[in-house]
Parts: C-alpha cells; structure tokens; sequence
C-alpha cells in the first residue's frame, strides 16, 4: 500500500515536536541555542510550505473543508510570527526562553488538533489516490523547501 499524505506528515510532525522539546530545555549557550532555532524554523517553514501546497490547497476548495484549512493556516501564520520573534530575540536573554516555551506550545497545539481534527475531515475529502499523491508531492517540496532555506 503507498504511503499516505498523513503518514509523511506524521513524520515531520514527530520531527517539530522532538525539536520544540529540545528548543524549550536548551541551556543558555547562544550557539547552541541559534542553531537549534535554525533548525526548527527551517522545518516548520518547509513543512508549512508543502503542507499548504499539496494538502491545504486541496482541502480548502471543497466546502466541508474550508473552515478547517482556514483555521490550520492562521495556526501556520501564528507559528510563523512566534518563530520570527525567536529569531530577533536574544539567544542569552530570558525573553528568549519565553519565546521558545511560546513557539512550543503554538507547534504542539496546532499539530494536536491538526492530527485529531483536520487529518479526518480532509480524510473524507481526499480519494486514496490523492492521499497517496499528495504524499510524494509533498516529500519533493519539503525536500526542495530544506534546501532553499538552508542555502538563504
């Protein structure tokens, strides 16, 4: 059986969390710290990105989908300005710290709901095809996406 949309989605998302774990208990070394954040802001965004392309897309020009695309691109835009923040903010400063538990929350938030949620009304939507589709279409992206930030 291909593998699924969900199931790629599945393993970024475990990636985001293991991240966010580490970024939260991170001690108070600024290279450490930087490189950490880079390596979560890079995932979240690549993830973001073919994650709208390839199943929010889809999801949101079918009527039983449109709330729950909208509501899980707010959540995406809200993760974006929280990682902004991390990234202006000092990596020595307490507001830092701050930051990140912020971001942390914001991540597991939206990826529990997105799993528990939106995963079973766009499950509805999409035919078996297209969740096997959008998997291999979102794994070329996301790969695609890593590289682009990584060379910015």
């Amino acid at each position: 059986m291909p593998e699924t949309i969900y199931e790629a989605l599945r393993e970024s998302h475990e990636r985001q969390r293991a991240l966010c774990r580490r970024l939260v208990r991170a001690r108070p070394d600024q290279s450490y710290r930087q490189g950490l954040q880079k390596e979560l802001c890079t995932e979240l965004s690549a993830h973001a990105a073919a994650e709208e392309r390839f199943l929010y897309a889809i999801i949101l020009m079918d009527d039983a989908g449109l709330d729950a695309s909208r509501h899980a691109l707010h959540e995406h835009h809200e993760i974006d300005e929280w990682s902004e923040q991390l990234l202006d903010a000092d990596p020595l400063g307490a507001h830092w710290a701050e930051v990140a538990k912020c971001l942390s929350h914001q991540v597991h938030h939206h990826l529990r709901e997105e799993e528990t949620k939106f995963f079973q009304v766009s499950g509805k939507i999409l035919s078996e095809r297209q969740k096997a589709l959008s998997a291999t279409r979102y794994r070329k992206d996301y790969a695609r996406m890593v590289e682009r930030i990584a060379s910015a």
